[in-house]
């Protein structure tokens, strides 16, 4: 009996610590998700063009690659909780600073910075979680990191609602004589300042303390996380995978010296990395206002439509975290690619046969509601699949002495075709319409499901120990 309540008291030691690491998640998502209701303000308050909107809205991408690239390279030399403290930090700035900007090219500064944050978590976050779980579980726990990232969005969506229903628009005098699109920002400072905070109660990763040789460091983290008989297996298993490379880990590491070429595994980690952006997720999570008052919507009804779909959202990787562990990775990413390829299609088909309204908006008529319901299973296959997934296999498919420098690639891969997907959605928005940009996401989705069917290789229940590269 002893030894049972000892593993559910590790247990519920290791969510705490895994919840604390998913706040930065969390500010992924709200960070990511905030812009989307201030997009009418930054126009009025900065005189900006369509291009200039593009990127003030996806300038912040700009740091998230920066972040992502470097978080995982300085993860390796100063370990993960410090490069997280880090981020913490740059979440308050940037929160503060992108409400006080009085010019563009101030915000644009303070959104990038927020961007290193976001980035440095993106790819941190599930690396920490990986690296602290269980393999039996790890799955449902590395899981936590989406639902943070959509708790986030929603939480970021329901704020910008309320502050433009209350105060009458983004745009409108708010509280000390501020438009309401400064406050959006600002209330994100409020779980920046937690995070920071809750960052100096959680432990070092054992894994990050083996390979900087702090073996006493590492034995202590994992006795408290497993017990002491289940640590010092656990210790010898980390010890023995890097007993036949012991050089600090470098990005060179992602080379396969023989052939004179990345790792395929690195290859597969970029694709699955671009691929979650290359469908245009984020176009809905960041331009979801825009897009919907360009099909004919009101503002108030955009900004209640992302509600309902980060409510679908969330309801999709609860569903995910729990069989994710018993049905594995590969067979949620097919489901949602062909999820995704389906509805995006017909997404393109409503918009494609919709009417010009005297406003320049489209007039979808009875094809609304089908677009309607079509955006929000859309939404719900990407967090059924590649939305938790990509940053499951991200944070475990990589070998010890690489994961560092993997992240770091890949992370960088995300971000930058994050950047790319989401500065062209207004110039395809002038260009090719609503529904061309629709037809090239659904041509993304059907690619990404052959490159599951072909490359991916399930990793559920496996050891770190035992990936290969």
């Amino acid at each position: 009996m002893w030894i049972l309540m000892n593993e559910k008291e590790n247990v519920l030691l290791i969510v705490l610590v895994c919840f604390v690491a998913t706040i930065g998640g969390f500010l992924f998502g709200f960070d990511s998700g905030v812009i989307n209701g201030t997009v009418d303000g930054l126009q009025t308050a900065f005189g900006s063009s369509s291009a200039g909107t593009g990127f003030n809205v996806s300038s912040m991408l700009i740091g998230c690659a920066i972040g992502a690239f470097c978080a995982g390279r300085l993860a390796d030399k100063f370990g993960r909780r410090p490069i997280l403290l880090f981020a913490a930090a740059l979440f308050i700035i940037s929160a503060w600073g992108s409400g006080v900007s009085v010019t563009s090219f101030e915000f644009v500064i303070y959104r990038i910075l927020g961007g290193l944050a976001v980035g440095a978590a993106s790819v941190m976050t599930p690396a920490y979680i990986s690296e602290i779980a269980p393999a039996r579980y790890r799955g449902t726990l590395s899981t936590l990191q989406q639902v943070a990232i959509i708790f986030g969005l929603f939480s970021a969506f329901v704020s910008n609602y309320f502050l433009a229903n209350t105060a009458g628009g983004s745009t409108a005098i708010f509280w000390l004589d501020f438009e309401t699109w400064r406050w959006m920002f600002w209330v994100e400072l409020l779980p920046a300042c937690l995070f920071l905070i809750a960052l100096f109660f959680i432990p070092e990763s054992p894994r990050y303390l083996i390979m900087a040789g702090k073996k006493d460091a590492a034995a202590r983290v994992l006795s408290s996380l497993y017990g002491a008989e289940t640590a010092a297996l656990k210790l010898n298993e980390i010890a023995e995978s890097l007993a036949g490379d012991k050089h600090q880990p470098k990005l060179s590491d992602l080379i396969d010296k023989p052939k004179k070429r990345l790792r395929p595994i690195v290859w597969i980690g970029i694709g699955l990395a671009t691929f979650q952006q290359l469908v245009g997720i984020n176009v809905v999570f960041y331009y979801g206002a825009v897009l919907w008052q360009a099909a004919g919507f009101t503002e108030s009804d955009a900004l209640l439509i992302n509600i309902i779909s980060g409510f679908v959202s969330i309801l999709a990787v609860f569903i995910t975290m729990y069989f994710i562990d018993k049905i594995g990775r590969k067979p949620f990413l097919l489901t949602g690619s062909i999820g995704m390829t389906v509805t995006l299609s017909v997404i393109f088909y409503a918009f494609l046969n919709a009417d010009i309204g005297s406003t320049g908006n489209l007039e979808l008529g009875e094809q609304g509601i089908v677009a309607l319901i079509a955006a929000n299973a859309y939404v719900f296959f990407f967090n059924l699949s590649w939305g938790p997934v990509m940053w499951v296999m991200l944070g475990e498919m990589f070998p010890n002495q690489i994961r560092g420098s993997g992240l770091a690639v890949t992370g960088f891969a995300q971000w930058i075709a994050n950047f790319l997907i989401t500065w062209s959605f207004p110039v395809m928005l002038t260009g090719i319409g609503l529904a061309g940009a629709y037809g090239f996401y659904a041509f993304c989705a059907f690619v990404s499901v052959i490159f599951v069917f072909k490359f991916l290789h399930e990793t559920k229940g496996k050891e770190l120990e035992q990936m290969k590269g």
